[in-house]
């Protein structure tokens, strides 16, 4: 993995600080969870407005309130920043932090689509800045050993993987998932999650069949994936923004399965299960709603002089989205 520049500003051991550009509601949730790790703290808000920044910065108790993008960038104070805007906004929200020489912490989905993406990771790679995707989910604590069970092989040869997303969500279409401006998708905000699983257990695909039915405003609504790899596994994949689905994700092997319980995207236990039918439970402890742990993984990255973190690369970020790009291609 790459490391920073020579002669670039080391982090030390205290809390990493944090600047938000964005006072929604996942910003709301990264704030409030950073009080549960000691790797990092908020120390300024970015808002399109100063009552709307002066407000989040009341609640949490941040310091360095800003009503732009641009001033909290420039703020001395903030050493690393977090993109929590809609995804139409992410690229050039993500390259203002940059151009101001940050690292950044990019909410999922990363992009609009492939070539933002790689218009983004260029920049960063470019300037010799970390950046990484915010998918939570391959920093919790199952996944962990998830992976571990992965990696010793204790499942044989994986044959088939799904994973569901669904939410009902009000038909407001000046909702964020139903609203085209602010990047409406079930599959960039809700489908994003089980791709991402995928992706992680097998990779890129080669075969990509899709259903996707609109919502009512004509964005995607209901999406169904078919994916197929050149090891012969498949995955089958689901989202949509009309219903509860069971949110649930299974990894099927020759030896064993998991079956990940809901919500299987944050944190969670699940079974190891054998092909004669014996079962072990795995539910490891974890505090908050799970979300410190990517700011954690960011500050150990930095730390260490990581460029990028190697549980969610830059490149796999790239493909997950050139996944997506092909699965609306569809529609």
């Amino acid at each position: 993995m790459a490391s920073t520049r020579e002669g670039e500003r080391e982090l030390t051991t205290e809390p990493l600080r944090w600047g938000l550009i964005g006072s929604g509601l996942i910003a709301k949730a990264f704030a409030d969870d950073l009080t549960v790790t000691d790797s990092g703290r908020v120390v300024a808000i970015g808002s399109r407005s100063q009552e709307s920044a002066d407000h989040f910065a009341d609640k949490f108790g941040i310091p360095h309130r800003h009503a732009s993008y641009e001033a909290l960038v420039a703020d001395p104070d903030v050493e690393v920043v977090y993109v929590a805007t809609p995804h139409p906004m992410h690229l050039a929200n993500a390259l203002l932090a940059l151009e101001a020489g940050k690292p950044v912490l990019v909410e999922k989905a990363f992009t609009m689509n492939a070539g933002e993406a790689r218009e983004l990771v260029a920049s960063a790679r470019a300037k010799g800045l970390f950046l990484m995707e915010a998918m939570w989910t391959r920093f919790l604590p199952h996944i962990a050993e998830v992976n571990r069970l992965l990696a010793a092989g204790a499942l044989g040869d994986i044959v088939t993987v799904m994973a569901d997303h669904g939410q009902w969500f009000p038909k407001d279409p000046a909702f964020r998932l139903f609203a085209p401006e602010l990047g409406g998708s079930a599959l960039l905000d809700c489908g994003v999650y089980p791709v991402s699983f995928a992706s992680m257990v097998l990779g890129k695909p080669d075969k990509i069949v899709a259903l996707v039915a609109p919502a009512f405003t004509g964005v995607d609504g209901q999406t169904s994936m078919l994916f197929g790899f050149a090891s012969g596994a498949q995955a089958l994949l689901t989202c949509t923004s009309s219903a509860r689905t069971p949110v649930c994700a299974v990894i099927v092997g020759t030896e064993a399965r998991i079956e990940i319980d809901s919500l299987f995207y944050a944190p969670s236990s699940f079974s190891l299960i054998g092909r004669d039918g014996g079962a072990s439970r795995f539910a490891p402890p974890h505090k908050g709603k799970g979300l410190h742990y990517e700011a954690d993984e960011v500050a150990r990255c930095l730390r260490a002089g990581l460029l990028e973190s190697p549980l969610m690369p830059l490149d796999e970020t790239v493909a997950i989205m050139e996944t997506m790009d092909t699965v609306l291609a569809q529609a």
